[in-house]
């Protein structure tokens, strides 16, 4: 590679233009000029960050990096915008293929072929991911209530909670996803499908000593619990006291929320992200349950601060952004993958809120360790150009993907669509109302983002999901409002 560069190079224009050898390290390769390079002629319209591979490379090649490349090459002929059977728009996006991802979503609520019996236990997913992308694309979930409430009970276990499916362990994951699922269909024949009582009663025997909270009886404890548990307890309104026999109640009358945020705490890493438990790697997702997590704690300007290093967590997220890709890895040195337009892409928000602070209040300035920023903290173009161009199943299979290489499934689809949502639409937490009044609750407002050039058309912007419930935020709404006028069990 060394060899081919210099060769390059001096056909370029001889060694003159090549920097002194003691300025060149030796790790590194020039890659600007080489005969390696991908050569593509992409769209006019097209900026050269998301069509050019970057020009400084390690010069060691590993599995990592040969992943990395064979990455690049696959997107950037779609990035390019130069398929002649695709119609671009005038910045060289093509449109979102909004009626063949509303079938493919169908599709996954219907039944499946046998193979899928591996994927038993996820089915509690397969009805939040496939109606929740649904609602994104504006499509009526209203439909699927009643199929969805008879799914639920068979799930549900008298000892509280929510499992893969009839006869199973019930499980935080599942739980929440079921949750968010009758949220989302709405309905008080929906929400009066949970068993609150012993949803709660088994949350709290979850709820461990350490602060965190296992997924399942026995299971692991993680920030996944920490988050799942959050959201559950405050969209059905549950009691936050323990009862007696959980095995973190003390005499103190701890809470489930007890210790939760301090535990997030001790997940941060060395780089700046957060991992699943203390001492563990930096993971997209993971970062978005603890972000999530303690924005329901409390507001984000005064808890994150308050038990995470933002800067160093900003600058662990900024580095999951990829050139020309211009999509999220998860992790140092991982591929970029659909699903973290969410994971990742979603976490800005919450990011937003804590930089943004209370400024709206005269009497609680903005907290001053954070300067005052205006625009987006990631491209972004570069994630809606990913999406648009690389991360559609344009077959009539159709569905969202990981990348170019691999199939559209239900999983990709929901995340991949939340993080076109949240590139198009700005998310601002408000203390006041319209006439200045202060607030009992701050409170989410969404608008169209206008960061930047829009290069979508506006017919490929889809609907909005609440920064940290991940479901619409009238589904929000509506679920808590219900719950909270009730009194009791």
């Amino acid at each position: 590679m060394a060899a081919a560069s210099a060769q390059a190079q001096a056909q370029a224009g001889g060694s003159s233009q090549r920097p002194p050898e003691s300025d060149v390290d030796e790790e590194f390769v020039d890659d600007s000029a080489s005969d390696d390079v991908l050569s593509i002629e992409a769209n006019a319209a097209v900026p050269d960050l998301f069509t050019t591979p970057a020009p400084v490379r390690d010069a060691l090649a590993t599995a990592t990096s040969q992943a990395q490349d064979e990455t690049v090459r696959e997107c950037v002929p779609l990035l390019a915008a130069t398929d002649s059977d695709i119609e671009y728009n005038a910045h060289g996006v093509p449109s979102l293929l909004r009626d063949n991802h509303i079938r493919f979503l169908q599709k996954q609520l219907g039944r499946f072929p046998a193979p899928y019996v591996a994927a038993d236990a996820s089915r509690p997913w397969f009805l939040y991911w496939s109606l929740n992308a649904l609602a994104l694309l504006g499509y009526d979930t209203a439909v699927y209530r009643e199929g969805l409430i008879k799914t639920v009970r068979t799930m549900q276990n008298p000892s509280g909670g929510i499992g893969g499916g009839h006869g199973q362990n019930s499980h935080l994951a599942t739980t929440y996803a079921v949750v968010l699922a009758l949220a989302i269909v709405g309905g008080e024949d929906a929400y009066e499908a949970i068993d609150r009582k012993s949803l709660w009663r088994w949350l709290c025997s979850l709820k461990q000593p350490s602060g965190g909270i296992q997924m399942t009886l026995g299971g692991e404890v993680d920030v996944r619990g920490a988050y799942c548990a959050a959201v559950i307890v405050t969209l059905l309104n549950l009691p936050l006291d323990l009862s007696t026999d959980s095995p973190a109640w003390t005499p103190e009358r701890p809470t489930l929320f007890t210790g939760l945020a301090d535990y997030v705490r001790r997940c941060q890493t060395f780089e700046g992200g957060i991992s699943g438990k203390p001492d563990g790697e930096a993971h997209g997702a993971y970062a978005f349950c603890a972000l999530g997590c303690l924005s329901i704690l409390d507001t984000p300007h005064r808890i994150i601060p308050k038990y995470l290093d933002v800067s160093r967590l900003i600058s662990w997220l900024s580095s999951r952004q990829y050139a020309p890709e211009g999509g999220f890895s998860g992790r140092t040195n991982k591929l970029v993958d659909g699903c973290y337009s969410h994971w990742v892409g979603g976490c800005w928000p919450l990011i937003d809120a804590v930089l943004k602070g209370a400024s709206e209040l005269e009497d609680q300035p903005t907290e001053g360790r954070f300067a005052p920023h205006q625009g987006s903290r990631y491209s972004r173009e570069g994630l809606i150009r990913y999406i648009l161009c690389c991360g559609q199943d344009r077959s009539k299979r159709g569905g969202l993907r990981d990348k170019p290489s691999r199939p559209s499934d239900a999983y990709h689809t929901c995340y991949v669509l939340s993080g076109l949502s949240s590139a198009q639409h700005q998310w601002d937490l408000t203390y006041v109302d319209e006439d200045d009044t202060i607030l009992p609750e701050p409170k989410w407002v969404v608008s169209p983002s206008t960061d930047g050039t829009q290069i979508f058309d506006e017919e490929d912007r889809v609907g909005t999901i609440h920064p940290v419930y991940t479901i619409p935020q009238d589904s929000v709404d509506d679920m808590m409002a219900y719950f909270a006028s009730r009194q009791g069990f």
